[in-house]
């Protein structure tokens, strides 16, 4: 049984978590939280329940939080994950103070309950689409296609334009929908093509811009009917001046017909304008590896190391033994980064070996309900919890290590079990769950109660005590 030094034990939580779970049904988010109360309050914490809630710049208090403190042992394994309370002041969008639930806090400041719920790191989603999407709107289903991704191309034509007067309305809906499930950082790439020229872009910028104190952002200017093959590099060149951080690119082989000179255009770019670069390549076997390949002696080249990012990349699950890790290596040692929606099909991603050469493997949602695929739910999460079902990890060291493919990286424990967030000082940008431990949240996806974007509440909902 994992206890923190309050006390509170894993039984009593789970008890008190399944209350919620089945409440959350019919009374919705808000009305179960307060079913969910640890056996210790915050230090004279008097409840008084009222609407304000944590703007930009404030400075308050979150009490009662949960967080992970080390890993329990039992025969050199870790079988357990241990926890404590503490309160948290947030001051201008960082944790400030870090203290003991009984030690003396200002009362004079706002005051936020967090029952004891855990506060985990808050999630990114690196790979999504939020300029073209069905969602917000009427059911429909992907798209028939016989010839691939040039059938998509061709619907393109007619759909972008259907999709335009929607576009900016579309988008914050799927902003929303990704902040409700506590991703607070987002990469979306943004068609640029000749049907709608920069339209999509600045729609998207204006989405963005009104959920600016909720969701910080990247944008990657994305030649969806390929760079060459539609001409579109003045219009990437005039996106880069627009404040677009990453250059796109789309299988240089299959959809441009030229693989030197698709990626020397792209890579051109990016240095150009100092910027990064993100290309879908979904081109298997030798193919997209010979395009990977020269991706890396480009970004060498172009002294762009730690800038570049393959989305998809599916080549990588058609490498036989040895010639994975030297691919894993080479990725490695020129920073390039892969991102990953954890397909599942024919080929299996080797997204363990990446990690372990170190290689920054990154999620995303990729397509919510669009013209391409209506499965998307928005939780990146889910696509770290879909990660550990697929490689196997299922005990609570790898389920614990799992969060990071959702995090970006950041974990409360280092793989020693140190704890090492959050810390004074460290922006508050996280999610609280009701749940006892990472490896829980990982393998059980609980409920996202309240979600914060340098210290605002971006989503969901904190019940103020004073």
């Amino acid at each position: 049984m994992v206890k923190g030094n309050d006390g509170f034990s894993r039984r009593k939580f789970l008890s008190n978590a399944g209350k919620i779970g089945g409440a959350s049904a019919v009374l919705g988010v808000t009305g179960t939280m307060d079913l969910f109360l640890p056996e210790e309050n915050g230090a004279n914490a008097e409840v008084r329940v009222n609407n304000k809630k944590p703007g930009k710049n404030s400075h308050y208090m979150l009490l009662n939080v949960r967080l992970e403190s080390g890993y329990k042992y039992e025969n050199g394994l870790v079988v357990a994950t241990e926890t404590v309370l503490r309160n948290l002041q947030i001051t201008n969008g960082k944790i400030n103070r870090i203290l003991d639930t009984k030690a003396t806090y200002n009362k004079n400041l706002d005051c936020y309950d967090a029952k004891g719920m855990l506060l985990l790191p808050s999630f990114r989603d690196m790979h999504i689409h939020l300029d073209k999407t069905y969602y917000g709107g009427p059911w429909r289903a992907a798209h028939l296609r016989k010839n691939g991704i040039f059938d998509m191309i061709e619907l393109e034509q007619t759909l972008l334009l259907e999709l335009l007067p929607t576009a900016q309305e579309r988008a914050e809906k799927l902003i929303e929908l990704i902040l409700s499930y506590g991703s607070t950082y987002v990469r979306s790439h943004c068609n640029i093509d000749q049907v709608v020229g920069l339209k999509n872009l600045e729609n998207l910028k204006k989405a963005l811009a009104n959920y600016s104190d909720k969701i910080s952002h990247e944008i990657v200017a994305f030649p969806q009917h390929g760079l060459l093959r539609s001409n579109v590099e003045g219009l990437i060149r005039d996106a880069m001046q627009l404040g677009v951080t990453h250059v796109g690119g789309l299988d240089p082989t299959l959809v441009d017909g030229n693989m030197e000179r698709s990626l020397n255009t792209m890579v051109q770019i990016a240095a150009d304008y100092k910027a990064g670069i993100d290309i879908h390549l979904h081109e298997g076997g030798e193919t997209g590896i010979k395009a990977i390949r020269l991706l890396a002696d480009l970004t060498e080249q172009a002294g762009i190391q730690g800038k570049v990012t393959v989305s998809h990349a599916f080549s990588l699950a058609s490498l036989p033994a040895g010639e994975d890790e030297e691919m894993a290596n080479l990725l490695a040692s020129q920073g390039i980064s892969i991102a990953s929606s954890v397909p599942i099909g024919k080929g299996v991603m080797p997204i363990p070996l990446l990690q372990q050469k170190g290689v920054k493997v990154l999620l995303g949602n990729d397509s919510i309900t669009d013209q391409w695929d209506p499965f998307g739910i928005g939780d990146t999460l889910q696509k770290a919890h879909l990660a550990a079902q697929l490689y196997g990890w299922k005990h609570e060291y790898t389920l614990s290590r799992a969060l990071s493919l959702a995090t970006g990286g950041i974990t409360p424990l280092d793989e020693s079990g140190k704890q090492i967030w959050p810390k004074v000082g460290d922006i508050a940008n996280a999610v609280l769950v009701p749940a006892s431990c990472s490896a829980e949240t990982v393998a059980r996806l609980p409920m996202r109660a309240a979600v914060l974007h340098k210290g605002v509440l971006a989503s969901g909902s904190l019940e103020a005590v004073n």
